[in-house]
C-alpha cells in the first residue's frame, strides 16, 4: 500500500510531462487553423491526443492494480511511456500528410460528371444556411381597396402602368378592377391596343383613353370591328372616327342597333340633313352616348320658353352642338338677360349664339361697364354697334381697348365697385 502511495504521484506527473511535450510536438507538426486548407481538420489531432492519454490511464491504472507489490511496475511503465511517445508523433505526421494531400475535387470532377446528377427533389431536406439564403416573393394579400398591391405581381397591370392608365380611378369600381387582374395581357389586352392603334389612337392618348373607357377590354374585339364599319357605312371617314372615338371613349362600346337608333333620333327630331347630323355627331360625339333627356327637353325649351323658331333652333345648333345638352338654369338665365337686360332680340341672338356658351357673369360685367360708359348699344341699324360675338369672345385688353375705348385698369375699378 505505501508503495502504491510513491507511485501515485509519480504516475500523475508522468502523465503532464507527456501531455506537455506531446501537445508541443503536434503544434509544430500542424499548421494554425488560419494557415491550413481544410479548416475543420485543424482540430482534430489534438482529440486524438486526448483520447489516446485517456485510454492509457486506464490501462496504467488496471496494470498498477493488479501489481501492486511489484517493484518493477515503476520501470515498466515508463517503458510504456516512452513507447507510446514514440509510436504516437510518426502516427500524428501520417496524419497530417493525409490531411495536406486531400485531392482537389474541382479539379477531378469532368463536366460530364454533372449530367448525371439527378435533379433536386422539393422535398429534399436542406440546411439552414441554405434555408436563409432562399428569398421569396411577399405573397399577395387576399384583399385589398387598391391595385398599387398587386402592381409588382401582375405584367397586365404594369404594361397598362407604363402606358399612362390611371389604375387610381379604375379601382374606385370593384368589377372593373378585379376584371384586370383576371386578364392576360397578350391575349386580352394586347388586341385591343392594336385595334386602337389602328384605328388612330397615338400611343400619348392611349393612358387617358383606357383610364376612361377600361371596359373596352371585356368587349369582343369582332363587335368593335363590326361598329367601326357600320359607322363607314354612314360615310364618316377614318378622321371623323378617329375624332369620334377620341372626344366619346365610350362610342364604339354601343352596339350597331344603339348607334343606328340615335342617329335616326337626331335626324327626326331636328330634321337636319344626312350630311348635317354627321357633321354635328363628328363635333359632339356625346350626342351618341349620353343621355337624350337633355336633348328633349332643351328643344322643348327652345320652342316653348324662349320662342325660338325651328329654323333658328335648327341654325343655332349647328353652329353650337353643345346647345343640345346645355343646363336648363343657365340656358334660361343667360337668354333672360340677353332678351330682357340688354334687349337684344331673337334674330340677333340666333345670329351669336356664342352667348349661351359664355359664363353669364362674364356677360353681365362687361355689359353693365359699356353702360357706365354710355357704350352699350346692340343694334346692328345704329351707329357705334357692338355685337355679342365681340362682346362675349374677346380678351379684357382687346375688349377694353377695341370696344369699350378705355384701359384695363379702369375696367378693374368698376369691377371693384360691383
Amino acid at each position: 500500500m505505501a508503495l502504491l502511495t510513491q507511485w501515485i504521484p509519480r504516475w500523475f506527473n508522468s502523465i503532464k510531462l507527456n501531455s506537455f511535450i506531446t501537445s508541443t510536438q503536434l503544434r509544430n507538426c500542424f499548421p494554425r487553423p488560419g494557415k491550413t486548407l481544410l479548416h475543420e481538420f485543424s482540430a482534430q489531432p489534438r482529440m486524438s491526443s486526448d483520447n489516446f492519454f485517456l485510454q492509457w490511464g486506464f490501462k496504467t491504472y488496471r496494470n498498477s492494480s493488479i501489481w501492486n507489490n511489484s517493484s518493477q511496475s515503476t520501470i515498466s511503465i515508463r517503458q510504456e511511456i516512452n513507447s507510446a511517445q514514440n509510436t504516437m508523433l510518426p502516427s500524428m505526421n501520417e496524419q497530417s500528410l493525409k490531411t495536406q494531400k486531400i485531392p482537389n475535387f474541382d479539379s477531378e470532377l469532368s463536366l460530364e460528371g454533372l449530367d448525371n446528377v439527378p435533379p433536386l427533389s422539393p422535398l429534399q431536406p436542406i440546411s439552414e444556411e441554405e434555408a436563409v439564403q432562399i428569398t421569396a416573393d411577399p405573397p399577395l394579400p387576399p384583399v385589398s381597396f387598391t391595385l398599387r398591391d398587386y402592381v409588382d405581381h401582375s405584367e397586365t397591370l404594369q404594361k397598362l402602368v407604363l402606358l399612362g392608365v390611371d389604375l387610381s380611378k379604375i379601382e374606385k369600381h370593384p368589377d372593373a378592377a378585379n376584371c384586370l387582374l383576371r386578364m392576360d395581357f397578350e391575349n386580352d389586352i394586347k388586341q385591343i391596343l392594336l385595334f386602337l392603334k389602328d384605328l388612330g389612337i397615338e400611343d400619348n392618348q392611349l393612358g387617358p383613353f383606357l383610364t376612361k373607357n377600361y371596359a373596352i377590354f371585356s368587349e369582343d374585339l369582332k363587335n368593335l370591328k363590326t361598329r367601326v364599319a357600320y359607322l363607314q357605312s354612314k360615310n364618316f371617314n377614318k378622321a371623323d372616327i378617329t375624332q369620334m372615338v377620341r372626344n366619346a371613349p365610350f362610342l364604339l362600346n354601343f352596339s350597331v342597333e344603339r348607334l343606328d337608333n340615335r342617329l335616326g333620333f337626331f335626324q327626326k327630331e331636328l330634321e337636319l340633313s344626312v350630311k348635317k347630323i354627321r357633321d354635328l355627331v363628328v363635333r359632339l360625339p356625346r350626342l351618341l352616348t349620353g343621355s337624350l333627356e337633355p336633348v328633349k327637353e332643351n328643344m322643348k325649351v327652345y320652342r316653348l320658353e324662349l320662342g325660338f323658331k325651328r329654323n333658328e333652333i335648327q341654325h343655332m345648333i349647328t353652329k353650337i352642338p353643345k346647345m343640345l345638352t346645355i343646363n336648363k338654369r343657365k340656358l334660361t338665365e343667360t337668354f333672360d338677360y340677353v332678351h330682357n337686360v340688354m334687349s337684344i332680340p331673337h334674330h340677333v341672338i340666333v345670329r351669336f349664339p356664342q352667348v349661351f356658351n359664355t359664363r353669364l357673369f362674364k356677360v353681365k360685367e362687361r355689359h353693365m361697364f359699356l353702360t357706365y360708359l354710355g357704350r352699350a348699344q346692340y343694334d346692328p341699324a345704329k351707329p357705334n354697334y357692338i355685337s355679342l360675338d365681340k362682346l362675349v369672345s374677346m380678351p379684357d385688353e382687346v375688349f377694353c381697348e377695341e370696344i369699350a375705348k378705355t384701359s384695363v385698369q379702369d375696367f378693374e375699378k368698376f369691377l371693384k365697385t360691383l
